[in-house]
């Protein structure tokens, strides 16, 4: 298959190792297979980036399809490893639970694809743990806006499955509007979704009275 990876410079040779331990499923090297997300991502600001394509031998992979499990181990995960500063003790208190109770270890996967945290899908999470929406209405949300999902490679046997192709210019003009349009969108479908009464729903306050 064909992967594209995002970034503000050419890679060429991705190295097990590097890169943010803190990033939404941990160190490793993150990709998409759709081209014009991939282009968006690699334009954090009008300066743009470049698109990295690669070819992915998926033969032997043994790949965790993170996006079709429950909701709240994708939080887990997130949660596991992304830096948090709370904005309450009841959102640490709900933070504490989901992961003691929904981690998964991702070591054994070579390969795991699930949602992407960016600003407008990491927001959501956080809405639920603070008790604003239900666990059905971020499952909800997080298929809103098409805002993309991620493969991350995750162990050394997946990274030599990974074939540098080419690389491109994205032009920051052109992507960065159109990633600012995306969430702009995703985040009023939200807003729409609040408005629905889900009162038969699943709050985290529910599974904080459970434990």
């Amino acid at each position: 298959m064909i992967l594209y990876h995002g970034s503000d410079v050419i890679v060429e040779k991705p190295l097990y190792g590097y890169g943010k331990r803190n990033n939404d499923y941990g160190q490793g090297f993150y990709c998409s297979a759709d081209i014009e997300l991939a282009r968006e991502w690699a334009c954090k600001s009008l300066k743009g980036g470049f698109l990295n394509v690669y070819r992915f031998d998926t033969d032997g992979m043994n790949t965790l399809r993170l996006d079709e499990r429950n909701v709240l181990e994708w939080i887990a995960v997130l949660l596991s490893n992304r830096t948090i500063r709370y904005s309450s003790p009841i959102e640490k208190r709900a933070s504490e639970h989901i992961i003691k109770h929904y981690s998964i270890d991702l070591s054994p996967f070579d390969v795991v694809i699930g949602y992407r945290a960016d600003d407008s899908y990491f927001s959501f999470a956080r809405a639920f743990l603070s008790n604003t929406i239900t666990v059905e209405q971020l499952s909800r949300a997080l298929k809103l806006g098409n805002l993309g999902i991620q493969y991350f490679l995750n162990t050394p046997q997946a990274f030599e499955k990974l074939t540098f192709v080419e690389s491109e210019p994205v032009f920051g003009e052109i992507y960065y509007p159109r990633k600012d349009a995306r969430e702009e969108g995703a985040r009023e479908q939200y807003y729409k979704l609040l408005e629905e009464d889900d009162s038969k729903g699943l709050y985290m306050s529910d599974l904080l009275k459970e434990s």
